[in-house]
């Protein structure tokens, strides 16, 4: 058998206040507390045994509480973002003085696009693993010298050096289950997303996305935009197992970036899940049928959190969204008359905003009326196409996507529609969407209904009009 080194997976403590953290879509501080599923992390874990895996933010944890794991390990395996890189160096740094011995590698989007400027930050790293790097993480952990384990940068002799890509991984059931390394380190009731009922579980069925979005993160760095899934099989297998390790949970969701990029697989995993009887939920465009949505729902389907982004056409061309507004509309009849929930997001200053396309996102977000919004700020990452086309054309106004509080700053300015003026859109869209008698009503009655629902309902209340008026 291979002898593997004594191996932590660490998502690091939220210094700048990050809910979600490297894990989550948007690394900023949510307007409801929210917290993600460390599933990049998970993922190597199972495949190192003896490794441990220790999510810092939800479970409140602080570097002085993960100081002393350090004595404990051989190797410590981060998942870092680009808001969060410079904090996550910091506790690297903090481990490393600690255990002078330890081997701390990061892993992420924001270090597969800069590997070597990821590790000239800081002398206490000593590799990154770059793209898709669950067998790459396991290959260092089995004590394989550096120079011979595909896909990763290292520093050796002052300098650093970079070993061959590793090929995207074809064969995902090929990747273990991730849910026994949850139940063995993770504590389910600390995780929470408001859409989503609580407690919740998420992982993913396949990786990468068809679509070619300029502003989407993970398909461009670490998942690829090729739609590369699970077996049916394999991943009706592991939520029957996921059903019986936690009977607490009352909903799951597949995290993939888009899980009915594939129809024919969305409605035969769905026909696997309504045998089993579990709720659950998923990412989805705004074009798929009404047939398929109909497949979904009646085997268990109960929300579908749909990437808008935009109401207006020539913006999501700009962005190549691939979607029509007319299907979208179309989209969200079928969805509402099946009585499938929609968390619906949208982006604020992308290019081609003005003014008047603000306005237009908001009517179009009044008019279809998801259940929830989310608003989020155009987020110009490293490593995606929005980024070089901000960058080419002289938009960037800050390198920080985050402020020192966690929250999302407009990173992105035009001539004729600033930054500040589109961060400020941000609290009009919620306030014109949100304080509307219609969905107030509705949202009163969804707590009426349920009285678990409305304790959280008036917590998550306090928390967003505390967002509100701090970001006002």
């Amino acid at each position: 058998m291979t002898d593997y080194q004594r191996t932590l997976f660490l998502h690091p403590p939220a210094v700048a206040g990050f809910d979600g953290g490297a894990g989550s879509r948007y690394q900023a501080k949510r307007e409801i507390r929210s917290f993600w599923y460390p599933t990049w992390l998970a993922q190597p874990a199972a495949l190192v045994p003896g490794s441990r895996l220790v999510d810092a933010p939800p479970d409140g944890l602080t570097v002085d509480d993960v100081l002393p794991l350090a004595k404990g390990y051989d190797l410590c395996v981060m998942h870092t973002s680009t808001p969060s890189f410079a904090s996550d160096v910091r506790v690297a740094e903090a481990l490393k003085a600690e255990n002078p011995a330890l081997i701390i590698g990061l892993v992420g989007a924001a270090v597969a696009v800069a590997p070597e400027a990821s590790l000239r930050a800081s002398a206490a790293l000593s590799f990154v693993a770059r793209n898709e790097f669950d067998f790459t993480i396991q290959e260092v952990a089995q004590s394989r010298r550096f120079a011979d384990v595909r896909g990763l940068s290292y520093r050796v002799n002052g300098h650093v050096e970079h070993t061959p890509e590793r090929p995207p991984l074809e064969n995902m059931d090929a990747l273990p289950f991730v849910t026994p390394v949850y139940k063995r380190d993770l504590t389910v009731e600390h995780y929470a997303i408001g859409y989503l009922q609580y407690p919740y579980v998420s992982l993913y069925t396949g990786r990468g996305c068809r679509s070619k979005c300029t502003f989407c993160l993970w398909p461009q760095t670490v998942g690829g935009q090729r739609y590369r899934t699970r077996s049916v099989e394999h991943v009706a297998e592991e939520m029957a197992q996921a059903a019986r390790m936690f009977p607490q949970v009352r909903e799951f969701f597949f995290d993939d970036d888009t899980f009915t990029d594939d129809l024919p697989r969305a409605a035969a995993i769905a026909k696997r899940l309504g045998r089993l009887g579990i709720t659950w939920s998923v990412n989805a465009k705004a074009n798929v049928p009404y047939a398929t949505l109909k497949v979904l729902k009646d085997n268990g389907l109960r929300l579908l959190l749909v990437g808008y982004e935009s109401g207006n056409q020539t913006i999501l061309n700009n962005v190549k969204k691939g979607v029509r507004l007319d299907a979208a509309r179309r989209f969200t009849r079928d969805a509402k008359a099946l009585g499938i929930a929609i968390h619906g997001t949208f982006i604020l200053g992308l290019p081609g905003e003005t003014r008047e396309t603000i306005a237009e996102t908001i009517r179009f977000a009044t008019e279809i009326d998801p259940d929830t919004i989310q608003v989020s700020l155009a987020a110009p990452y490293p490593g995606t196409a929005l980024y070089e086309e901000a960058q080419r054309n002289g938009w960037l106004e800050s390198d920080e996507l985050v402020d020192g509080t966690g929250v999302q700053v407009s990173a992105i300015g035009y001539p004729h529609l600033s930054s500040p003026e589109i961060f400020r859109s941000v609290d009009q869209f919620y306030r014109r969407f949100y304080f509307r008698p219609r969905k107030m009503f509705s949202l009163g009655a969804e707590m009426l209904r349920d009285r678990q629902v409305m304790k959280r309902r008036l917590a998550e209340g306090r928390d967003f009009l505390r967002f509100l008026r701090t970001h006002r």
